[in-house]
């Protein structure tokens, strides 16, 4: 499932003349048989409510005085989101005779035209309060106090994710929390100006229009969500339209080869999933994306991540992840990518959260040849996008399970050709040639053409391979070998770590020979690929007044300063 709830408005939404048709009812615990849960959003009182509606529990939650009160159905407890009216406020209105008046618990009612009494006691003592309207209903309430903050909080106490709930109302006050569900509908009797507002616009009116609502959750799910909402922005195509992954899109296939953009998109695609206010979870097993915005690290090159306190953390702090695998052999990566799709799959499935997954180097977690069934995505995965080189390093039963291939390189349509041969898809002749620099989005089981797309570029820079230069190997070409004069001292330094090791244990002379004639510039350029150190390095080359010691403990700051996972100072990890 992808919408897990209804938040719906009382009075002209759910009920005409507040009464709650019979085949509304029924409607509505259809919906919660189906595992969803419902949350009544209203202005209204709970006594009051009560009194239309002896039996409360077909709501798991309600939000009641506009916001300002939490009652739970199944233990009758309530919780106060403002302080209660002041007193003087409240007599300074029946003095001025205000009437219909209701005093809650926070809030204060009365209908039109008394507003202009109301907002006349407001100032008399110089109050902080506002009005909102609800088809002549006139509630004063405390500043910040609306349905919105009313269901944000509901949301947070049943754990639940607004993107992933709908919302159905009708009038005035209704506008804010529609406008933070993943999905805002209005029922036919709704005001003009909300209609034009939602995403949808029932052809039903109150309880009937909410009942119509529900049974397209029922029938649609993800596919009920509005790209402007959920849609993740991929870049633009030919036409200069934006290209979307959306929810209902399944999992991805982000392919191509090394330094042809994956991870960069991967980036892009995290920036936008977070613009949308949906939540994501990394598996980075080389450190490339230690230093993502706006996500907490768990795990280091030296520390094993713990998934369930950084899913935990998730929840509760609704936060993104990145799970560093670096200290992990292969054969563990595999058994936290396992144990990642299991909670994961759960906690989607109840809260919503996370609603992505972003795995690169894929092919290290689920291989083509490997274990059988691994490869099988539980029930409720969140979206999934495994980013490796060539599609046939994954397990087959993951490549059946992909909706959307994003082709980088300079034949991207080899790639295509190989998912379609493994899959049994059938691609589509005369493929278009994109220019360097885009990809191809192919979408197979829709039956559309492939198409190029040019990428957005990411708000952030992107750091390929750090964790690999930082504490992999580099390859025995590649490697940096320290030398003496006389060729007698030809040690290899693999990665950054080995280089400052082994800088600390060559004499001065080996140090500053290397240094003076380029050599650490050099390979910091060329095979670190990292200009800001090689620049660094050749401006140490060039101070003659640098000691070995000095010009020593210069570069491995330098390397320290760019290199050292700022994720190691996270929480969620365990030794």
């Amino acid at each position: 499932m992808y919408f897990l709830a209804l938040a719906a408005d009382y009075d002209g939404t759910l009920a005409h003349d507040g009464v709650l048709a019979a085949e509304t009812l029924a409607g509505l615990r259809r919906f919660q048989a189906s595992g969803r849960r419902v949350i009544l959003v209203t202005g209204r009182q709970i006594p009051d409510l009560k009194a239309a509606l002896p039996d409360l529990s077909v709501f798991d939650h309600i939000v009641a005085e506009n916001g300002a009160l939490l009652y739970d159905p199944a233990t009758g407890q309530e919780r106060l989101l403002a302080p209660p009216p002041p007193a003087g406020f409240v007599e300074r209105l029946r003095q001025l005779g205000v009437t219909p008046l209701s005093v809650g618990r926070c809030v204060v009612a009365t209908w039109e035209p008394q507003e202009a009494k109301v907002l006349a006691a407001i100032r008399d003592h110089g109050l902080e309060l506002r009005i909102a309207f609800n088809k002549g209903a006139v509630m004063v309430l405390p500043p910040g106090v609306s349905k919105a903050s009313g269901l944000t909080e509901a949301l947070a106490e049943l754990r639940l994710s607004p993107k992933n709930v709908a919302g159905v109302g009708d009038a005035e006050n209704d506008h804010a929390f529609l406008a933070m569900c993943g999905c805002a509908a209005a029922v036919s009797n709704a005001l003009p100006p909300l209609k034009e507002t939602v995403d949808i616009q029932l052809t039903q009116d109150h309880g009937a229009g909410v009942v119509e609502l529900m049974a397209r959750i029922e029938a649609e799910d993800a596919r009920l969500a509005p790209l402007r909402k959920h849609g993740i922005a991929i870049g633009t195509d030919d036409a200069g339209q934006a290209a979307y992954l959306s929810p209902a899109a399944g999992h991805v296939l982000l392919v191509g080869p090394s330094g042809s953009g994956k991870s960069t998109l991967a980036t892009t695609l995290t920036e936008q999933m977070l613009a949308q206010g949906l939540s994501f979870c990394v598996m980075d097993p080389e450190g490339d994306y230690y230093e993502l915005q706006h996500a907490v690290c768990v795990g280091s090159a030296a520390t094993a991540p713990n998934i369930h306190d950084a899913l935990t953390l998730q929840q509760e702090a609704q936060v993104n992840l990145v799970v560093n695998s670096q200290a992990l052999t292969l054969s563990e990566r595999r058994r936290l990518f396992d144990q990642l799709i299991t909670e994961t799959a759960g906690l989607r499935e109840t809260t919503g959260r996370p609603h992505w997954l972003v795995l690169d180097e894929a092919h290290e977690m689920v291989p083509a040849g490997g274990t059988p069934g691994r490869g099988d995505m539980p029930r409720g995965a969140p979206g999934a996008i495994f980013v490796t080189m060539v599609p046939e390093s994954l397990d087959v039963a993951v490549l059946r399970t992909i909706e959307t291939v994003l082709a980088f390189g300079s034949n991207p349509a080899q790639f295509l050709a190989r998912f379609a041969e493994i899959t049994g898809h059938a691609l589509p002749p005369d493929l278009p040639h994109p220019p360097p620099g885009t990809l191809l989005l192919w979408q197979p089981k829709s039956g559309d053409r492939p198409i190029v797309v040019q990428p957005f570029p990411p708000h952030q820079p992107h750091h390929r391979h750090i964790g690999k230069y930082a504490t992999g190997d580099v390859g025995a070409w590649h490697s940096f070998y320290f030398r003496d004069l006389t060729g007698r001292l030809n040690r290899p330094a693999h990665n950054l770590y080995d280089f400052i090791e082994l800088g600390e244990q060559v004499d001065d002379t080996i140090w500053l020979h290397h240094l003076h004639a380029g050599d650490y510039a050099r390979w910091f350029h060329d095979v670190i690929r990292d200009e800001t150190l090689s620049a660094e390095a050749s401006r140490i080359a060039q101070d003659e007044r640098l000691s070995a010691q000095d010009s020593r403990r210069l570069i491995k700051r330098a390397i320290w300063r760019r290199y050292a996972a700022p994720c190691e100072r996270v929480v969620a990890t365990r030794p």
